[in-house]
């Protein structure tokens, strides 16, 4: 992956970075090291925010809440909004896919709105889709 490429991230990364498990929380940490390192633009959209909004409400720890998504702020150059037309293609998608989750399929819709095709993701599904290709975190930390 070169510079100037833009990789839309998604919420496990980040729930993993401020997780309990010190591999997983180390390979993501190294994974958006590595990003900045070699200038890729990590956006993600509102709907992620919502997931880590929604998690953490969850399980009454709201202060992760918090912690997490002014991290997602931080770190991301861009927050994508979710639209009715990205709705529309989530279900397409879903339509085609089942066995994708709603919420994979809308980071999908979104990413194919703004022209992203790689998503920075430890969900296999997704690489079943031919209309993305997953980065997993533990390749993007690994140096070249």
């Amino acid at each position: 992956m070169t510079g100037g490429e833009a990789l839309f991230v998604d919420a496990n990364v980040f729930m993993y970075l401020a997780g309990s498990d010190p591999a997983l929380r180390e390979r993501c940490r190294n994974a958006l090291r590595s990003a900045d390192e070699q200038e890729i633009a990590l956006v993600t959209s509102a709907e992620v925010l919502q997931e880590i909004l929604h998690r953490y409400s969850a399980i009454d720890r709201h202060r992760d809440a918090r912690r997490v998504y002014d991290s997602v702020a931080a770190i991301c150059s861009d927050i994508l909004p979710i639209t009715e037309r990205q709705t529309a293609r989530a279900l397409e998608l879903l339509l085609l896919h089942p066995h994708v989750p709603a919420r994979d399929a809308l980071h999908v819709a979104t990413m194919e709105h703004r022209g992203i095709r790689r998503i920075l993701s430890a969900d296999r599904h997704f690489d079943r889709l031919e209309m993305v290709e997953r980065v997993d975190p533990a390749e993007l930390a690994e140096p070249a």
